[in-house]
């Protein structure tokens, strides 16, 4: 076995874990546990140097970075589907994708740790309440692509776009939004949630998809 995915649980590693299940490839999964601040010991940074995940090895080579690691899986499995095969359709995946990964992922680091954007803890409480606010209107934006789904994201396979949807709505909770209040996002990530290998990845983290709390 050369593939191995550095995960951490509810982490957006989610998105490569959940692909390489529909991908139905052999692989190691390697559990890191960022409240225990794994990421930074000198093994792992030995390994990613950021101190962050996911990362997938194969074999001798080392890839970080969502985009770049879907696109790894996409052409090692192309036919997973994880991304259309080609044409305007793979184009609007990919600008999805980096879209949730360069805007949505990072707009909900200012909801969960206002910390790293300034020492000042009435700051904290502006950013956290302000990114709030950008993250709904985020997701109402991932709202509008469920809508259009036929049947998943992407088109007629899942994939990662899916993965990341149910990641960032999954987050939502977190951030006081219950997702009932992006039904065509919701039962998406639901539908996603049941197929099997989604299933396996969701078991494996021992995630609660639903973690709104009113």
């Amino acid at each position: 076995m050369s593939l191995k995915l550095y995960y951490a649980p509810g982490a957006c590693s989610f998105v490569p874990h959940s692909a390489l299940e529909l991908a139905g490839a052999s692989f190691e999964p390697a559990l890191i546990k960022l409240h225990k601040a794994e990421q930074r010991a000198p093994e792992y940074l030995a390994i990613n140097p950021r101190g962050q995940v996911p990362v997938l090895v194969d074999g001798d080579e080392v890839i970080t970075q969502i985009p770049a690691i879907v696109l790894y899986l996409d052409g090692k499995f192309p036919d997973a589907g994880l991304l259309p095969a080609s044409g305007v359709a793979r184009s609007r995946a990919l600008q999805t994708l980096a879209w949730m990964n360069n805007t949505v992922h990072p707009t909900f680091t200012h909801v969960f740790m206002p910390q790293k954007f300034t020492a000042d803890e009435a700051a904290q409480k502006a950013v956290k309440a302000h990114a709030v606010e950008t993250y709904r209107g985020l997701l109402t934006e991932i709202e509008a692509l469920a809508q259009k789904a036929s049947p998943w994201l992407s088109g007629d396979k899942p994939g990662a776009l899916d993965a990341y949807a149910l990641t960032l709505l999954r987050w939502g909770g977190f951030a006081g939004i219950d997702p009932n209040s992006l039904p065509a996002t919701w039962a998406l990530v639901q539908r996603f949630a049941a197929l099997p290998a989604v299933a396996r990845a969701i078991e494996r983290e021992r995630l609660e998809l639903n973690v709104y709390k009113g």
